[in-house]
């Protein structure tokens, strides 16, 4: 086991991060945030979901933000897509990267997606097929890979067999989710055991929710095993509205604190980034 020199971090609080906020973001603001966040020196920066309104109202406006943000040629800009009807709108915005979602809990799809596991899987084959045929690059979520707040413990063997389809079908990268944030050192360790037998490890991400303060504890065991991908979310916004208890994603900052200490590279300017926190915080709560 042994560090690698070099993580890609995947910002994810323009769209993970904002969806669960109450008071709807004005747009103008949320283009600025992904402007900011452009700035620091981030590579991948998720800007929206092209989701149902009624599902999650304060992504709305996804095709104003994705028009509206000054797109850098050296970041890219992926958005999440929850089935056909939403690829083909994002399609007529010009959208380059997609990303599926899916969970191994059989209870939390159906509050999130209103589908069983094997159902959600057919929406996502179609969904891949239709970005493939536009050359997409395709990114897969997998929520509660370490434990649901319906279904209690999920088997580590449960998360890599439906991991290994989305590979199969497509997916360029699998991103691991603590969507309650329950995950420990050793339950990372047996979980990632069990994928990487099946997908390498170039193609793993890791998404953790801070809920119980061990989100940089098991990125570290993460590291250890060579994951070079990290999903965060400046200023730790974000938690799910289908995940009672979830809070904020682990906080860019202090994983790019944790990753210099290391002397791991990212390319990200942390003083930028801290910047970004507070124009987010300061538009949000006012402080």
């Amino acid at each position: 086991m042994s560090f690698p020199s070099y993580v890609t971090l995947v910002e994810v609080g323009a769209r993970d991060g904002l969806q669960n906020e109450k008071e709807i973001i004005p747009t103008k603001v949320k283009i600025e945030f992904i402007n900011q966040l452009s700035e620091t020196g981030l590579s991948v920066i998720e800007a929206t979901s092209f989701v149902s309104p009624k599902a999650i109202p304060q992504l709305a406006d996804h095709a104003e933000v994705f028009m509206g943000i000054s797109k850098k040629e050296n970041v890219r800009y992926p958005v999440l897509i929850p089935n056909t009807l939403g690829l083909e709108q994002a399609l007529a915005l010009g959208i380059k990267e997609i990303a599926v979602f899916t969970s191994p809990s059989e209870q939390f799809n159906q509050h999130n997606i209103h589908c069983s596991v094997a159902e959600s899987i057919e929406r996502i084959k179609a969904v891949i097929t239709l970005a493939k045929n536009h050359q997409l690059r395709i990114r897969g979520y997998l929520s509660c890979t370490l434990g649901c707040p319906y279904e209690g413990n999920i088997e580590p063997e449960k998360v890599t067999d439906l991991a290994d389809k989305l590979f199969k079908e497509g997916c360029h990268e699998i991103s691991l989710g603590d969507t309650i944030g329950v995950g420990t050192p050793e339950t990372v360790k047996k979980l990632l055991e069990s994928v990487l037998k099946k997908i390498p490890v170039e193609n793993i991400a890791v998404h953790f929710h801070d809920t119980y303060g061990c989100a940089l504890k098991n990125i570290y065991v993460a590291l250890e095993y060579g994951i070079s991908i990290i999903d965060s979310s400046v200023a730790g916004l974000g938690g799910c509205p289908y995940a009672p208890g979830a809070t904020g994603n682990v906080a860019t900052e202090r994983v790019l604190y944790m990753l210099n200490d290391l002397g791991i590279k990212t390319g990200i300017d942390v003083d930028k980034l801290v910047h970004v926190g507070k124009f987010i915080n300061q538009q949000l709560h006012g402080k």
